[in-house]
This record gives structure tokens, sequence and C-alpha cells, in this order.
């Protein structure tokens, strides 16, 4: 492993630690995170491409590119079905208990399931912002993807999260993951 590859996957463990010590709604954490070795980077970006090609999504196919490129990734989902009990209708439901009651029936093998806590969702955008920060405090490039935590989810790697992003790494002369 070169050392730049070393220095992300330093950098990844503490973009986790950054989403884990993100503040939270009424400080309950259900954040899931998992730094990718890279024979799952490579897992992951196939799964993208596939994905991308079986449902014509053309930016899962391009995504999937910057994925194989990167040299980290740090996988953030939210188990975003646990509901944070102060019944405030942000999910579309009248109070919480009838969020959960929606969930009888619902299956998975979709890239998100929901419905989710709009709370617990805030969380892993907090989450997501605060381990995004940590990679630029670092001069890692990065870009938040939905198309990689998708399809981290259909993989089965997040452990019961409902939402998940990925963010990919690199380090280079240019940020890979603009200016596609």
């Amino acid at each position: 492993m070169d050392n730049n590859r070393d220095i992300v996957m330093q950098v990844a463990g503490f973009m986790a630690l950054s989403a884990r010590t993100a503040p939270k709604a009424k400080g309950e954490d259900f954040i899931v995170t998992r730094v990718l070795s890279e024979d799952e980077i490579t897992t992951l970006a196939r799964a993208m491409r596939s994905y991308g090609e079986e449902h014509g999504i053309g930016f899962f196919i391009r995504d999937a590119g910057n994925m194989a490129a990167s040299a980290g990734c740090l996988l953030i989902g939210v188990r975003g079905q646990e509901a944070a009990g102060v019944n405030c209708q942000g999910c579309g439901y009248a109070n919480c208990d009838a969020m959960v009651e929606s969930l009888k029936g619902r299956s998975e093998g979709t890239p998100y399931t929901g419905p989710n806590c709009v709370l617990r969702v805030t969380d892993l955008g907090i989450a997501a912002g605060s381990a995004v920060k940590t990679a630029s405090l670092h001069n890692v490039d990065n870009r938040i993807m939905y198309s990689a935590g998708a399809a981290a989810r259909l993989l089965g790697w997040l452990g019961g999260s409902t939402i998940a992003l990925g963010i990919p790494l690199s380090v280079s002369g240019k940020n890979i993951f603009f200016d596609r």
C-alpha cells in the first residue's frame, strides 16, 4: 500500500469518528459507519455500475467510475425507522407509532427503505457533514454520493440502515469528483 493510501485510510477513520461524535437528536445514536478496504471499493464500484445499467440511471455509472478511482471510502447510514418518539409528523404520519406500524410487511431490496424518522435522517445529514469537514481539514478530496450509499445498502453492508451515503476519497492534483 502506498503512503497516500495509508494516509487516506487514516483520514477515513477520523471521518468515521467525526460522524459518530456529531450531534444527534435526543442524544440517541442510530448512525452506522464502515470504512471500506480496497477490495470492497472495487466491489462497490461494480455494484453501482450494475445497478445503473440495470435501471438506466446514468449517474450511478458515472459515480462508479469515480468510486473505482478512489483511494478510500467511508459509508454512513442511519437506522431511520427507529422513531425519535416526539410525534413531530415529519415522516408524514400522525405520530411515531403510526410510522412504525406502517413498516410492517415492507420489503428490503430497494436503495432506501422508508418511511424514516425525519430526525434520524437529519442526524445522517449532520454526521455526513461532519465527516466531510474532517476530510477537508486533511485536504482529502471527497464527494457525498447517494449512489454509493444506495449500492452499499443493496449489498447489505450497513447493518440495518435504511438510508446510506457513500463518501469516496481521493488525493491527486485535481479533484476527481468534480468537473466530471
